[in-house]
């Protein structure tokens, strides 16, 4: 894992935030194809959960075995959002407890799933291609909104997709997971063509709508948050 920036010099304001995505989407290598399924031996999931009243957060890492879908490693990490609620920035007020965790796992995984975006972002820096960035690990986001941008919905069956678009830009794709159910919205982050983040997430959902990533990740983070409002000793 590449050194990375420490909570200490995170940009402090909006305009800062936002120079500082505009200067790092040019590392971001979006083109592919990066490791299809097979390829990597571990795969981890990230997410955060936050209490409003107090700002209070728990970022969750959890690492399963790419083949068995099986946990392998966890670690997670509590603390205070350093940074407000701004639509398009939420990458500085996630990533630093999200890095953390990652640091506190005995191995950096081979390739890391975000519950949000990458490529589908505004200015194309979403959290998972903001982390990939910063961590040199393979990543992108699975998020279960489109974020504004266009699709027409892809066929009723597992696997069926259809472009994500800003314009006439494909910056992802919807993907039905589960027959029936809505599709949810993948997008590259760094490291990864979007055929293989597709396939990953297809290999990541054998029975929800959700990537097993994703479902372990937000369930710890949850109980990890829980516990820490239920200590009164800081964090």
């Amino acid at each position: 894992m590449r050194p990375r920036r420490t909570a200490g010099n995170w940009p402090a304001t909006e305009a800062e935030a936002v120079a500082e995505q505009n200067r790092l989407r040019e590392r971001a290598d979006t083109a592919g194809p990066g490791p299809a399924p097979g390829e990597v031996p571990t795969i981890a999931g990230v997410d955060v959960a936050y209490d409003e009243a107090t700002g209070r957060l728990a970022a969750a890492a959890v690492v399963l075995d790419a083949e068995t879908l099986e946990p392998l490693d966890e670690a997670t990490a509590t603390g205070h959002a350093a940074f407000p609620y701004v639509p398009g920035l939420l990458a500085f007020r996630e990533l630093p407890p999200v890095l953390d965790a990652l640091e506190r796992l005995s191995e950096p995984p081979a390739l890391v799933v975000c519950d949000g975006y990458g490529l589908a972002h505004p200015r194309r820096l979403g959290l998972a291609a903001h982390l990939g960035v910063l961590t040199g690990i393979p990543s992108f986001g699975v998020a279960k909104t489109p974020f504004g941008f266009a699709f027409a919905p892809p066929g009723p069956e597992r696997g069926a997709s259809s472009p994500l678009l800003d314009g006439e830009e494909e910056v992802g794709r919807a993907l039905r997971t589960r027959e029936g159910v809505k599709p949810v919205f993948v997008s590259v982050g760094h490291g990864i063509g979007l055929d293989h983040a597709v396939a990953h997430t297809l290999r990541l959902t054998p029975r929800y709508r959700l990537p097993e990533t994703t479902r372990r990740a937000d369930s710890l983070c949850r109980r990890t948050l829980a516990a820490a409002l239920g200590d009164t000793a800081p964090v």
